[in-house]
């Protein structure tokens, strides 16, 4: 995308924000707390925004600026799919189009707070998906939900497949459960798999040696924001 001034770009998320700050030519991209202050800073540039979290009290975002899924150019995307899902959707089929890849369709995976799992045809349309909690919000269900169980403090994956103590073991099975998944969609779909969010990162170290057609974009879903173009859809 060619840009003649300074533009940045906020996805507010169901626990972090997350940024597209351009200096220059340059993007990079932050994820954090949810920060009115920055927003604040940043609201004279800010030149596109979503929201699949809550956003706070006494904040004005130029609706303007919104992202609506009438801006993304995807095919046959049902009008209640999540603006975060058709985001990445569309950033992937873009990215693989441009290398020629697309042509057996792709499964992209959002891993945040939710794990996404969005499925599209070689034309780009939406063929379902499957959603479930994510890695954090996994820990947390499992140690409210029992009443001897207590909040899981670490963020440490044990290397142990079958850990002694209660924490690991949550946070050892709640892992396993999301590893399952992909693998299990992977194999049904027999669609390359394109990993995203905030717990990719840890995913992909997992699967790059089960899976071949494998691709990881941990900011897929900023990519898509700063490369849409609201005016010319």
């Amino acid at each position: 995308m060619q840009v003649t001034k300074e533009q940045n770009c906020l996805l507010i998320g169901n626990s972090r924000w997350h940024w597209a700050i351009q200096k220059g030519k340059e993007w990079s991209f932050l994820h954090t707390p949810p920060d009115p202050n920055k927003l604040k800073s940043l609201e004279k540039s800010l030149s596109k925004w979503a929201a699949v979290g809550p956003i706070p009290k006494g904040i004005y975002l130029d609706p303007s600026k919104c992202i609506k899924l009438k801006h993304i150019p995807l095919n046959h995307f049902p009008k209640w799919i999540g603006i975060d899902r058709a985001l990445v959707a569309w950033a992937a089929f873009e990215k693989a189009k441009s290398k020629n890849i697309h042509t057996e369709g792709l499964l992209i995976a959002d891993a945040g707070t939710i794990l996404s799992i969005t499925c599209i045809n070689s034309k780009g349309e939406f063929l379902g998906g499957q959603l479930m909690a994510g890695l954090k919000l996994q820990r947390s269900i499992i140690s409210s939900g029992g009443e001897q169980l207590n909040p899981v403090q670490s963020e440490n994956l044990p290397k142990n497949q079958f850990p002694i103590s209660t924490e690991e073991a949550i946070l050892r099975g709640s892992f396993q459960s999301l590893l399952g998944a992909l693998i299990e969609a992977k194999k049904e779909s027999k669609k390359p798999l394109w990993l995203c969010g905030g717990d990719s990162e840890l995913l992909f170290k997992y699967l790059k040696h089960r899976i071949y057609d494998l691709k990881y974009y941990p900011d897929l879903i900023l990519e898509a924001m700063v490369n849409l173009n609201l005016k010319a859809n």
